[in-house]
């Protein structure tokens, strides 16, 4: 085993805990959230965060991009948000000294390295379509020319799950996009009650910024080296292909309630996802537990049920929990 391999998995594990120490001055509770949040971060792929509001989505995502000495910018996403808005546009301005007019683009917020794209949903399909080109080739097309985006460039959206009037259903082509879709659950009762005191005494707390964007770049090229067993493939192949209904599919319960299954990004997805549990750990033999730990948040916005499954009260947990005990290793 390559010793500098280790010993950047060693240092990359102990980030991972500056990380937490800084986010939890101002986030009570939320670990599994927060891991994925990092998992996001060193894999470069987009992230959703649903929950009803209140339970900080946008500030555990301020304070991250806080810690982080990356360009961050936020996007308040409205029906009356324009393409434009977030891409940026071309202006005509005229050269004060020779009378020249000259054609000068301005960025969007678009250009940044981390970008919260706050209510997703709350924007109409021609703007959410905006921000497709950007998460899938890392540039923008304005006025008939490509610019590039500034990598590492990654996205976290937000999204309300149960206030849905004037809101808009994010397309297949666009969940697609992100990598993890993370449920956020309400705190526990005891982190209620220290959220209530750290909330209520008016002192803001510092945070400071312990990564830059050469070294977070690093960690993403180092988690792409961690080595997965063809054992670990074939399990992730299989069980992602168990998620499609077909004419010879073993399962019932996909047969009645998916109309359709997550494509190869699923597998991708739960591939690089579980490469970042091991590498955080400081580890690299990636387990079945790791596979475990990532393969709901990956395929939860992957998996599209039928009318059968609404009548029923079916969820994609359900779904992918039922795989997870058929599904043999």
């Amino acid at each position: 085993m390559n010793e500098n391999l280790l010993e950047k998995l060693e240092e990359l594990k102990e980030v991972k805990k500056e990380i937490y120490k800084e986010i939890h001055k101002v986030i009570i509770g939320q670990d599994d959230v927060i891991e994925k949040l990092i998992i996001s971060l060193f894999t470069g792929g987009h992230c959703l965060l649903i929950g009803v509001p209140g339970l900080a989505k946008t500030l555990m995502v301020k304070t991250l991009a806080n810690i982080l000495d990356l360009k961050f910018k936020r996007i308040q996403f409205t029906p009356d948000l324009m393409p434009s808005d977030i891409t940026g546009t071309e202006i005509i301005q005229e050269d004060r000294i020779t009378k020249e007019r000259i054609i000068k683009f301005i960025e969007g917020p678009i250009f940044a390295n981390i970008v919260l794209a706050d209510e997703i949903n709350r924007a109409p399909p021609k703007t959410q379509a905006a921000l497709l080109e950007s998460m899938q080739e890392y540039q923008v097309t304005v006025g008939g020319k490509m610019r590039l985006l500034e990598k590492p460039f990654i996205v976290f959206a937000t999204q309300n799950p149960i206030e849905l009037e004037g809101t808009y259903p994010l397309p297949e082509a666009q969940l697609d996009r992100f990598m993890l879709s993370i449920k956020i659950d309400y705190p526990q009762e005891k982190e209620e009650k220290e959220i209530a005191e750290m909330t209520t005494r008016g002192i803001i707390p510092e945070t400071k910024k312990i990564l830059n964007r050469e070294k977070i770049i690093e960690f993403q090229d180092l988690i792409k080296k961690i080595p997965v067993s063809d054992f670990i493939i074939d399990y992730v192949v299989k069980f992602v292909r168990s998620t499609r209904p077909g004419i010879n599919h073993n399962s019932k319960f996909i047969q009645d309630y998916v109309s359709w299954g997550a494509g190869p990004r699923g597998v991708q997805f739960i591939v690089i996802a579980a490469k970042a549990v091991t590498a955080l750990r400081g580890d690299v033999n990636i387990t079945i537990s790791d596979i475990k730990k990532v393969v709901k948040d990956v395929l939860r916005h992957r998996i599209f049920l039928n009318f059968n499954a609404d009548a029923d009260g079916i969820d994609t947990e359900f779904i992918i929990d039922k795989l997870l005990e058929e599904v043999k290793v």
